[in-house]
């Protein structure tokens, strides 16, 4: 066992939201390329941030839980940017967890190496898949960016793994039109399950108010067609 396969910047120990269906334990990992302006966790974009997390530690942790928690969660930041992200599902795996993975898509080729392993991926459709949309979404030019995204949700939607498309309705940069667009793009791509989730403020936006963050759930004819094109459609608030 290498002592640090992976870089975290912190752990949630039980988690009844972060894999469906299971009582998990999360992984924060270190490192993202992109700059989302709606993110939360802004300290794990920093790739070479050593908040000095044992991973041997954490291994003793979850061997002390096996019959409390069903699974483990890596979540980011984004997974995919580390290396050592497969030798640690593997570590964790072998000690009978189910397997789940947050991303954006980054990193198809990583992805692709990793899938054989996971249980379940939540996959981040933040914007219609255009450049321009994407950009504002990711805070870099996205120009690069959506082919690996779109090379990711194709690497999914062939792999037979368990996996879910949400998108986070930050009111500043999506509107009722580029849900209907993401909604539509992603259903005639074969995507079954596709969860809104409710935006809350970051810290530095003062002026987004909780109506401009509802207005999503609340128009009828958005949430009635998200229904009748995804197989499981929900809102998370």
């Amino acid at each position: 066992m290498v002592d640090n396969p992976i870089r975290i910047g912190g752990v949630e120990t039980f988690s009844t939201v972060d894999f469906p269906d299971k009582i998990s334990a999360v992984i924060f990992m270190q490192g993202c390329p992109w700059r989302c302006p709606f993110c939360h966790n802004a300290i794990l974009q920093d790739c070479n941030y050593d908040s000095g997390f044992v991973w041997p530690k954490f291994v003793e942790f979850l061997q002390s839980r096996r019959k409390v928690l069903d699974g483990v969660v890596f979540s980011g930041g984004e997974p995919l940017v580390q290396d050592g992200l497969e030798q640690a599902i593997r570590e964790v795996k072998a000690l009978g967890f189910a397997i789940g993975l947050h991303t954006g898509g980054y990193r198809p080729d990583h992805l692709q190496k990793i899938l054989p392993l996971l249980d379940w991926v939540g996959l981040d459709i933040k914007a219609p898949l255009r450049a321009d949309c994407y950009g504002r979404a990711i805070g870099v030019d996205a120009q690069s960016q959506l082919p690996r995204i779109e090379k990711s949700l194709d690497l999914l939607l062939k792999s037979g793994v368990d996996f879910e498309c949400r998108t986070t309705c930050d009111p500043r940069i999506l509107d009722i039109d580029d849900i209907f667009s993401i909604g539509k793009s992603l259903s005639q791509a074969g995507v079954k399950k596709y969860f809104l989730q409710k935006y809350r403020p970051v810290e530095q936006d003062t002026t987004t108010e909780d109506a401009d963050c509802e207005k999503f759930f609340l128009n009828k004819d958005l949430l009635s067609a998200l229904r009748q094109q995804f197989d499981v459609f929900d809102i998370r608030k």
